[in-house]
């Protein structure tokens, strides 16, 4: 059985992963595609979380340790047309899901 924490914890955690060429953030039925840099093979950490900011540790081709790679996802929703402080407003934390 799970405690309100536990089922707190799911109802405000985004994920954060990649596939094919492209970044997918997933959150409330949501799964927001976008380009990703080409040598990306994977997103290793979540290094901070910021209400829409993220930095989190990338894994590239070209390199053989990760390094830290930046997303702002306000502009990627707003051109979506998708209400960037209503949809960030409820996520905590997000975590890396790997394919």
């Amino acid at each position: 059985m799970m405690d309100n924490a536990t089922i707190q914890s799911k109802n405000d955690e985004a994920i954060l992963s990649n596939a094919e060429g492209f970044t997918a953030f997933s959150f409330g039925g949501y799964n927001i595609r976008f380009r990703a840099p080409y040598s990306l093979e994977r997103y290793v950490d979540v290094v901070k979380w910021d209400s829409g900011y993220l930095i989190v540790l990338a894994k590239y081709s070209h390199r053989t340790e990760p390094e830290e790679e930046y997303i702002d996802l306000k502009p990627i929703l707003n051109d979506l047309y998708i209400d960037s402080t209503a949809f960030l407003k409820p996520i905590k934390s997000v975590r890396i899901a790997y394919a």
